[in-house]
């Protein structure tokens, strides 16, 4: 079951709806919190602006360097536990929405990803039990200023900025996430190719460890790492990301106008 938060020109206000063929079928309230209770309203994906399945009310975890290749490549030869760091909710935007680049020196990187959504109160959660806190998944963009991360010695800035973690379109429920196909595209052409089949540290290890670090609240994101591959992009350049059974993630960059009018 595939899961939307949008709008429309006559409700502005977010809204959750089970999308069932090109329709959205309209819910009560956050089917994280209220359940799937209907409202009897059908809405046209046409008439629809899908938004970011969930702001989370607390934080977005991200996951670094949990695929071999691009460890390699960042140049590490592998790690004992998860690298764990955090975005905040304000860099979280939509699809279709503009990432907004920063005027600071080097790339601006994306890194495609799935992301798990987490769905109840976690603490300490043993790794056979982890299915138990988990809502569902959708598709991550981890943009990454990658050479203020090296200036800064840390990543908190350089991971942090606003429009720095699209998420979208849809929030699955039902879905094996332990082999699914990830696409990277800029402009139509592939940049990073992975699966989730070859993740360091898989989705239960994962929850085990950063469930002992930080309570996990429902709303909270994991970003669980990306795959290898030539990450940079562009003002002007649009990045996609593709997902199997989760859809396509598309967000157009947009350098950021410091311009102030008289």
């Amino acid at each position: 079951m595939k899961i939307a938060r949008f709008a429309t020109a006559e409700v502005s206000d977010p809204r959750y709806g089970i999308l069932d063929g090109d329709e959205l079928v309209v819910l009560t309230g956050d089917p994280m919190f209220h359940g799937y209770d209907t409202t009897g309203e059908r809405v046209s994906l046409a008439d629809a602006r899908i938004l970011a399945p969930v702001i989370p009310r607390s934080k977005v975890i991200c996951v670094g360097m949990n695929y071999a290749a691009h460890a390699k490549e960042m140049g590490h030869d592998g790690l004992k536990n998860p690298l764990i760091f955090l975005k905040p909710n304000t860099a979280v935007v939509g699809p279709g929405d503009p990432i907004i680049l920063p005027p600071v020196e080097g790339r601006i990187v994306h890194e495609g990803e799935l992301a798990i959504v987490i769905g109840s109160v976690a603490k300490r959660v043993k790794r056979d039990d982890w299915q138990s806190v988990v809502f569902g998944y959708t598709i991550a963009n981890d943009v990454s200023a990658r050479d203020v991360m090296f200036a800064d010695g840390q990543w908190a800035r350089a991971k942090g900025y606003d429009t720095f973690c699209p998420l979208g379109p849809y929030i699955e429920t039902d879905i094996d996430p332990t082999n699914l196909e990830i696409e990277t595209f800029v402009d139509g052409e592939l940049r990073r190719k992975g699966n989730t089949a070859d993740l360091v540290f898989g989705i239960p290890e994962l929850i085990e460890f950063i469930s002992d670090v930080w309570t996990l609240l429902p709303g909270d994101v994991i970003l669980t790492g990306t795959p290898d591959g030539l990450g940079g992009f562009l003002d002007g350049q649009t990045v996609e990301i593709q997902i199997e059974g989760l859809g396509r993630l598309s967000n157009p960059a947009k350098n950021r106008d410091d311009r102030v009018d008289a």
